[in-house]
């Protein structure tokens, strides 16, 4: 095992979030996402960015679209995390998901 499986150094954090989201206005709901993550993008502290969603004809249990962001650091996470941007953008996703998962590791 490599040193970043268990938290020692300066690795750079990456960030991923997945989402399932309401039956309601499902594909409505992706497209304004899409729209709304990619205001993300101008947070400088986002070294890699990417919005994703599931393929088509792949299991109806995988989740629907997911974030996958790098980071410099663990506190330039907590800062993405805490910025008005994204709180915002937390705001609209809760009220069209219906589950989250999220990890955040070393690369």
């Amino acid at each position: 095992m490599n040193k970043s499986t268990f938290g020692g150094g300066n690795a750079m954090i990456r960030h991923i979030c997945m989402f399932t989201l309401k039956e309601d206005n499902r594909e409505k709901n992706i497209i304004e996402f899409f729209e709304r993550a990619e205001k993300l993008r101008e947070l400088e502290i986002i070294k890699k960015f990417n919005i994703v969603r599931n393929a088509g004809r792949t299991p109806v249990s995988n989740y629907d679209v997911a974030l996958i962001f790098d980071f410099d650091t663990v506190e330039t996470l907590d800062e993405y995390q805490k910025s008005q941007r994204h709180m915002e953008f937390g705001e609209f996703v809760y009220s069209i998901r219906i589950d989250r998962a999220c990890i955040d590791y070393e690369i």
